[in-house]
């Protein structure tokens, strides 16, 4: 949680250090990402971001969280324009695409998304994927609750299982058309979101074993 003396900063300013933490992280990863180069081009001394944070962690956990939370706020908004009369397959087909919509329109965060899941540091990859992972579960669970109880999610499965299979899918998607080495199988590199439609298909039909209601 930030210092009062952070939320006592005018909002343009604050909006300035945090667009440039992203950046400047999405760019070269929160641990070797330089605190420097934040400060000078967000016109603040270096001292001052630690009279805004208690450390380094407290940092890159705001900007995470910040991040994550402008993604999720951003997707909750497609998904509830999303048609709920369909069957979960077709409803999820419909969500990837709008996950990998989004993701091409918004490289900053796409790059932000691309830092918290390559980061090395594993006391920093602790901070942050606790983080952003806290702001998936919001939307992952309760959807998978509601297909339950609409009867499209069979009552045996295993809801732990499918929020864990989504939780490694979403950032596979967002990820693996952009940066090299991530999809040896499925060739999704440099691939529109057009293009990767037929790929969000395989992974679904693959996925509904563990979910499908006996016919």
């Amino acid at each position: 949680m930030p210092t009062s003396t952070w939320f006592r900063l005018n909002v343009g300013k604050r909006e300035r250090v945090l667009e440039v933490a992203m950046r400047e992280f999405g760019e070269h990863g929160y641990s070797t990402g330089s605190l420097n180069t934040i400060a000078r081009e967000a016109g603040i001394a270096k001292g001052s971001l630690f009279q805004y944070f208690s450390d380094k962690l407290e940092f890159f956990a705001f900007v995470c969280d910040e991040g994550s939370r402008r993604i999720r706020e951003e997707m909750e908004r497609r998904i509830a324009r999303l048609d709920l009369d369909q069957p979960f397959e077709g409803w999820l087909f419909d969500v990837f695409c709008e996950w990998t919509e989004y993701m091409a329109e918004h490289p900053l965060e796409r790059a932000v998304t691309a830092a918290t899941n390559f980061e090395l540091d594993n006391n920093v990859r602790s901070v942050v994927r606790d983080t952003a992972n806290q702001h998936y579960l919001q939307v992952i669970h309760p959807s998978l609750a509601l297909w339950r109880d609409r009867g499209d999610i069979r009552p045996d499965a295993d809801l732990d299982v499918l929020a864990t299979q989504l939780l490694l899918t979403l950032p596979f998607l967002a990820l693996a058309p952009y940066y090299d080495g991530l999809d040896p199988v499925l060739d999704l590199r440099g691939r529109t979101p057009a293009e990767q439609r037929p790929v969000i298909r395989q992974l679904i039909a693959g996925f509904r074993p563990m979910f499908a209601p006996a016919e």
